[in-house]
């Protein structure tokens, strides 16, 4: 195919976007692409809509998975691009678009020339916008299939130069959680506030508190607020109810357990000193990225190969990605 096809073949992905869990039609389409170039083995509807392509090399050897994203993101796309998204509310705008494509055309290449030796696996992962789709891959029994003994995965990054490539050893992006705390009091008149319990003094203690649990750790940690909600807007009523999320992020994948305890703790605390419920909700969790140092310089020496410029980032990315 050549690289106009492969151009065309983003843009309708691009305009066809389907959220985490509802990538059948995007499954479709790349199952379409690899039926023409004929893998040596398909698997289809690994951890959901997933899909695996395995390309067998003429000797025994080690099994190597390269993995791309099936999902978009539940996004309006504002741009006026010829390929816009014909989904209201639904855009690629992380990306993964592109990396699919460049899996297609890598599928090319390895049924033009087929691994001296070992395995190729080129896997299509749904589902990484939630955190859920790595770990349903790994939990599916099919992934015994696939099981590599190296993997790689690549992510576009905006603002960086053309045609160059970043990399680090060790942690490359942080974990992170979505965790909300649900605070129950008790509702009551709002000419009569003494009659119930209501929970804003304990939100506003956490929203004051809670950003500064990192402060005494050694490692990037972080605790940001992204909602709060209390009460309804009722003015004849004092509010009963409440919550609040927060969004806990850390290099280190031991700060990030220690943090989400943390905050638990710290939430239970105050809602016991405002005698309130409390309850916990954790949700979109990823951990902590890490390159393994062999493979990330099997990597890097591909990429001086080729003649790439190589950027070794100091620090890891702020951002999560499921592939840890």
């Amino acid at each position: 195919m050549s690289s106009l096809k492969l151009v065309n073949l983003r843009h309708t992905l691009h305009q066809n976007p389907e959220i985490a869990g509802e990538e059948s039609g995007t499954a479709d389409t790349i199952l379409s692409f690899f039926e023409n170039i004929k893998p040596d083995q398909t698997i289809q509807s690994i951890g959901g809509y997933g899909l695996a392509f395995i390309f067998k090399g003429k000797n025994p050897g080690p099994r190597s998975l390269f993995r791309a994203e099936l999902d978009a993101l539940p996004i309006h796309e504002t741009g006026n691009s010829s390929y816009k998204s014909q989904t209201s509310g639904k855009a690629h705008l992380c990306g993964h678009d592109g990396h699919m494509t460049i899996l297609c055309g890598l599928g090319e290449r390895l049924a033009a020339q087929k691994p001296d030796s070992g395995e190729v696996v080129l896997l299509f992962q749904p589902a990484e916008e939630t955190g859920e789709g790595a770990r349903r891959i790994l939990d599916d029994p099919k992934f015994q299939e696939i099981k590599p003994d190296y993997a790689f995965a690549l992510h576009n990054l905006p603002g960086f130069p053309l045609h160059h490539l970043v990399t680090r050893k060790g942690t490359f992006a942080a974990g992170s959680t979505g965790l909300t705390i649900l605070l129950t009091g008790k509702t009551s008149h709002a000419a009569h506030p003494d009659a119930g319990i209501n929970p804003a003094r304990a939100i506003s203690l956490l929203i004051q508190t809670l950003p500064t649990l990192p402060a005494t750790l050694q490692n990037f940690a972080l605790v940001t607020i992204i909602h709060a909600e209390i009460g309804s807007l009722a003015f004849g009523t004092s509010a009963g109810k409440a919550s609040l999320s927060v969004t806990i992020r850390a290099f280190d994948q031991g700060d990030l357990d220690s943090l989400i305890a943390r905050v638990k703790a710290e939430a239970q605390g105050i809602a016991k000193l405002e005698k309130l419920g409390v309850e916990f909700r954790l949700v979109e969790s990823f951990s902590v990225s890490k390159n393994n140092p062999q493979a990330a310089e099997i990597a890097e020496n591909a990429m001086r190969q080729l003649d790439f410029t190589i950027l070794e980032k100091p620090d890891p990315f702020r951002w999560s990605e499921d592939f840890g």
